[in-house]
């Protein structure tokens, strides 16, 4: 048995975008998350992080974005996460298709996969995501965001992420040592065609699964790609030993960063796939109410006495709300 905890699951998956606000708009409009955290990529100031989530910022509902308007747009390939899906209850996929059909949000047919119907879309930055129906439990943790879309369809999660990978074994090795285990293997639909799926299960209730799909595509890193998935080790000893756990891999991780909302380790694993270590605490509270997080901008630690340069570097943005969204129809 393995001497450290096994992850329960993803914590959050962080993007490249272009544009800020149709950013915005489309996370939090369209899809209905909430933006919970309005700050800046801490190794670039000169662009914004938004995290997007549930109600609370529950580990295992963010999805964050760098906007960094001046790249260009990337290429989804091998060492990559190829795919981001969602949870939503079941019976809901006919509101997602009519609402995608309202915003012209473009989608595929849906494929079924694991005994789960799923939904595939793209962002407008055409990133690939995905809406995978699922019955959610009554002592589910996530708390769905409900300004701008139902709570009976509200997304309550992540589901998975699905690695392109060219060699499965050892990124198969490292999921073990994680303490995810092996849930099954079909072939995949919405890949390259013909590709055998494996599913990775971890114990937790949100964010539990990882699909490696073989691929020898190429990738670029740009607008519409997955810059790294983060995984929970709740605690700092948590993290302490899956960082031991992952370094016996002959990887190497990163000492513990600071990122103000939890504290963080990162490693690539060598399918290429940048990898993060996500503490629970302290949590997007720890700096706002929650009833007024993502209103602000927030500048962690020695930024905030750059608070007047790093604004006038940043675009300004306006957070979509309900009663604003009435008003112009």
């Amino acid at each position: 048995m393995a001497d450290h905890t096994p992850t329960p699951g993803i914590h959050h998956v962080t993007c490249i975008a272009g544009d800020p606000q149709r950013n915005i708009d489309f996370w939090v409009e369209t899809l209905g998350l909430r933006l919970v955290k309005r700050s800046i990529n801490q190794d670039d100031p000169s662009a914004y992080h938004f995290f997007f989530a549930d109600t609370e910022g529950t580990p295992g509902t963010s999805m964050t974005f760098f906007p960094w308007e001046t790249l260009s747009r990337g290429t989804v390939g091998t060492g990559q996460v190829s795919r981001t899906a969602f949870r939503v209850p079941e019976g809901s996929l006919d509101y997602w298709e009519s609402r995608f059909d309202d915003y012209g949000v473009e989608y595929d047919d849906r494929i079924e996969r694991f005994g789960e119907t799923v939904l595939p879309f793209r962002d407008p930055d055409g990133l690939p995501v995905e809406l995978v129906e699922v019955e959610i439990p009554a002592d589910d943790p996530t708390v769905p965001w409900t300004e701008f879309v139902p709570e009976s369809v509200a997304i309550r999660g992540f589901h998975s992420v699905t690695l392109w990978v060219a060699d499965q074994k050892p990124t198969e090795d490292l999921l073990r040592t994680m303490g995810l285990t092996e849930a099954g293997t079909e072939q995949s639909q919405g890949d390259t065609p013909g590709d055998e799926r494996t599913r990775f299960a971890a114990a937790g209730p949100v964010g539990a699964y990882v699909d490696i799909v073989p691929t020898i595509e190429s990738s670029r890193q740009g607008h519409g790609t997955v810059h790294h998935v983060a995984f929970q080790t709740p605690t700092d000893e948590d993290q302490h030993a899956m960082r031991e756990a992952v370094q016996s891999h002959g990887l190497r991780p990163t000492n513990q960063i600071d990122r103000h909302w939890f504290r963080s380790v990162y490693f690539r694993a060598s399918n290429g796939v940048l990898f993060e270590l996500a503490t629970k605490d302290p949590g997007y509270t720890s700096d706002e109410p929650l009833s007024d997080l993502g209103g602000r901008l927030v500048l962690p630690g020695e930024f905030e006495a750059r608070r007047e340069q790093i604004e006038a570097g940043l675009t300004d943005v306006t957070i979509p709300s309900a009663e604003s969204a009435e008003a112009d129809d």
